[in-house]
């Protein structure tokens, strides 16, 4: 009598290497990484629910969803022919729809948005500057975007930009630049901004010097920062970028232009997906921090300005705002199932400024919100071999 040898047990799965996303960072939906020998199904799980199985060739996998506009946790599971499981979870995640994954755009002139601007700046009492700009199409609107204004918090931006420069990777949220960072970003602390400065150059003003350099090094040079922060305060036309009225203080102090800000929205968009010129600073910044970075400001508590008037349900507005007595300002991000779009709204009024330029900041995000999302919505019909006219 023969005996035939047992084949050999199917070995356990080890839990799965996961490449992207990452923690602490937004995502476009893209989910990948590698799995060990014997895994036959990858599942993947958002926030618990059931979402399908991954492609699988070899020891890869990869699949991409549509994230829920805020914080997830993403469990993938490697299953062996046997049905034996191991797992490994990412989180948080905050989500960003993958019709707004980067692409090349040429900017170009919205006429019809570009007149309700008009209408809506000239209702202000006060200088005001505008940038808006869809990031699928590179259509857009603008006015008085190169004027200098007082630039405030939105410079807040430049100082994460540079720390994570020199930082080289994402700090750790129990550090003590962790915690500053997130306190500078998320609740505009002026004395976070001060001591990440000093770590930067030593002093307030060696910081800010440097910060300047970077920014400048990438182009943007209405844009300047000097010492720290007072403790308790396409085809067809281009988009006008100009100068039509000039806030007196402009060359002194701290100061930023909406073309500035928008532009340094854009190129943080475009380094997230891996792309553009952010990504050949001198020193270390990569697309993760450009997710970190991104990841922060979608957590940052100042409500009722360029998302004064968008559904959070259905919209994640990724912004830094800055405000003092006479200047009040807002810059993002504006994520939704159409894309994504830039907002830059400034203002200023010598008598002080307050709940009209936000009210001017939600209603212009709400122009170009309803303008670029009918635009998407004729493209699709146009693809689908329907047509509207509008």
């Amino acid at each position: 009598m023969v005996t035939l040898a047992a084949a050999p047990p199917d070995p356990m799965p080890t839990p799965p290497a996961i490449v992207a996303p990452a923690p602490r960072e937004i995502s476009f939906g893209r989910i990948e990484g590698r799995v060990s020998t014997g895994t036959t199904l990858v599942n993947i799980r958002v926030d618990g629910v059931y979402e399908g199985h991954a492609n699988l060739s070899g020891r890869r996998f990869w699949r991409t969803l549509d994230l829920p506009g805020r914080d997830v946790s993403i469990r993938v599971t490697a299953v062996s022919a046997t049905g034996q499981r191991a797992s490994s979870t990412v989180a948080p995640v905050f989500g960003v729809p993958r019709a707004a994954k980067p692409r090349a755009i040429k900017g170009s002139l919205d006429r019809r948005l570009q007149h309700r601007v008009r209408t809506l700046v000239d209702a202000f009492p006060g200088v005001s500057a505008v940038y808006v700009q869809d990031l699928r199409t590179g259509k857009g609107a603008a006015w008085n975007a190169k004027a200098r204004f007082m630039a405030a918090s939105t410079m807040k931006l430049g100082i994460a930009i540079e720390v994570l420069r020199e930082l080289g990777g994402k700090p750790a949220s129990s550090s003590r630049v962790g915690e500053l960072f997130n306190n500078m970003l998320v609740y505009s602390n002026n004395a976070a901004a001060n001591e990440l400065e000093e770590w930067l150059g030593g002093t307030t003003y060696g910081g800010s010097a440097k910060v300047t350099a970077t920014l400048h090094a990438l182009g943007l040079y209405d844009s300047y920062m000097n010492g720290g922060y007072i403790i308790g305060t396409a085809s067809g036309l281009p988009i006008p970028v100009q100068v039509v009225e000039q806030p007196y203080y402009y060359s002194t102090g701290k100061y930023t232009s909406a073309w500035d800000l928008a532009r340094i929205h854009k190129l943080l968009h475009r380094a997230a997906a891996g792309q553009g010129r952010l990504l050949n600073l001198a020193g270390s910044f990569t697309a993760s921090d450009a997710r970190f970075l991104l990841w922060t400001l979608a957590h940052v508590r100042d409500p009722g300005k360029l998302d004064r008037y968008l559904n959070p349900a259905t919209v994640s507005v990724l912004h830094k705002a800055g405000w003092i007595s006479v200047a009040r300002h807002d810059s993002g991000l504006v994520y939704s199932k159409h894309g994504a779009f830039v907002a830059v709204v400034m203002t200023y009024n010598s008598a002080g400024v307050g709940a009209s330029s936000d009210i001017l900041a939600g209603k212009v995000a709400k122009a170009a919100f309803d303008r670029f999302s009918r635009r998407s919505d004729a493209s699709r019909a146009e693809r689908d071999g329907r047509f509207f006219v509008f």
